[in-house]
């Protein structure tokens, strides 16, 4: 397991989500455990981009329960089509919010939060089944893209099977 990242001096996203799928991919390959992966993927997505909060929710019932996270203070616990989170959930898909405070029912987890990204990660042998959400917020206001979507789904399409515990 590598101890850092080694990632290119740029700012361009798209350069930044191509270094770090293979580290991602690396870090979480020798290890079962999905809540060390989970916290070891939100720690990266941190490093590499300085997003305000990056975590991940896991569904637990009707329910999305707070998992592994950087940054802030959080919600603990998110109903089924509540807030981004819950709606992505709902969805099965992955919500881009320029501007937190235009988005119907949105859950102030942070007043410092103004941009949102969720993604789900689905479950391996229902891909019909969300089984967790990968939930990154911004202190600036319209901070995400498709390129974001893009590179956040590709990494979660590769290790999502990690996020899980084997007898899901």
């Amino acid at each position: 397991m590598a101890e850092q990242l080694t990632l290119p001096p740029t700012d361009d996203r798209e350069a930044l989500y191509t270094a770090l799928l293979p580290q991602v991919e690396a870090l979480v390959a020798g290890e079962s455990d999905p809540v060390a992966n989970m916290a070891n993927v939100a720690a990266a997505l941190r490093v590499t981009f300085g997003f305000f909060w990056v975590g991940f929710y896991r569904v637990v019932g009707e329910e999305l329960v707070l998992g592994p996270f950087q940054g802030p203070l959080a919600c603990t616990r998110i109903g089924f089509g509540r807030g981004v989170c819950g709606q992505a959930w709902n969805e099965r898909r992955t919500l881009v919010v320029p501007d937190v405070e235009k988005f119907p029912g949105h859950i102030a987890c942070s007043s410092a939060s103004r941009s949102e990204i969720v993604v789900p990660v689905f479950n391996r042998f229902d891909p019909r089944q969300v089984v967790a959400v990968l939930d990154i917020d911004s202190d600036r206001v319209n901070d995400f893209s498709e390129r974001d979507r893009e590179g956040l789904e590709r990494i979660l399409e590769r290790i999502g099977e990690k996020l899980q515990h084997e007898n899901k």
